[in-house]
């Protein structure tokens, strides 16, 4: 695809979707797994509720569609973004930019695709999070080499709190990329918190951790209302690398 270079602008407050018609346990009530519930369904307005109290579908073969909300719960603060000395090498030397909701059906194609990995992302939670992407309340950031999408990443944002789904790369360090201009592009509108939902190995290594789900839930409740836009202009991503003020790497 072709990314034109005058993208940019904010993203837009979110539609309501309205009420939803299923009665969601309490995510507190989660089993040892974190299994909350089973059955609902994709609809925006049942989507947006069970982010909204601390749940998240998560298909598993041909079962019933189960709603998760895992004890502990992986998060990452934005203030602890970690960035290694080859990471850092990456940004400043590659000459890629980075956008978002530049190409959401793009970056969601690319994480239901990841070679070598199963997915969770069937062709209905594909459409999904699409309906839910043109009512405001999924994101996408992309990582681009001249008009190439070589990494990126998708979420729900729920107020202050952003609920990370997948990420993807095509080049080494690219997801790793998308990941830090996320949490710059999230600060910069005033969010709080990534929700990585499971700590990897790989989001450990940037600054990911597990905390109880009580806490997460506080967290949740005290986010979720605030209001918060993304800049959505093509940047690179080497001034991630530049001193910031205050002597310390943006």
């Amino acid at each position: 695809m072709t990314l034109a270079p005058e993208h940019r602008g904010r993203t837009r407050v979110p539609i309501d979707p309205g009420p939803c018609e299923w009665d969601f346990p309490d995510a507190r009530a989660g089993d040892d797994d974190g299994l909350v519930a089973v059955g609902a369904d994709l609809a925006p307005a049942t989507l947006v509720h069970a982010y909204r109290h601390g749940s998240f579908p998560w298909p598993h073969g041909k079962r019933d569609l189960p709603w998760f909300s895992p004890d502990p719960r992986g998060v990452l603060p934005l203030d602890d973004i970690t960035l290694s000395k080859s990471l850092r090498q990456t940004m400043r030397r590659s000459g890629w930019t980075a956008t978002v909701d530049a190409a959401f059906p793009d970056v969601i194609d690319a994480c239901s695709t990841r070679i070598g990995e199963g997915t969770w992302i069937t062709p209905r939670m594909r459409s999904a999070y699409i309906d839910l992407h043109h009512l405001g309340w999924t994101h996408s950031v992309e990582v681009w080499d001249g008009e190439k999408l070589v990494g990126g990443c998708y979420g729900v944002l729920v107020g202050a709190m952003f609920i990370g789904e997948s990420m993807f790369h095509r080049s080494t360090d690219a997801s790793k990329v998308a990941l830090v201009e996320l949490g710059w592009r999230l600060r910069e509108g005033g969010a709080g918190l990534i929700d990585v939902q499971l700590v990897t190995d790989h989001l450990a290594s940037m600054g990911a951790r597990p905390i109880p789900r009580p806490l997460y839930l506080e967290l949740l409740v005290e986010l979720r209302d605030d209001g918060v836009s993304l800049l959505c202009d093509r940047l690179p991503v080497a001034r991630h690398t530049e001193p910031s003020p205050e002597g310390t790497s943006a």
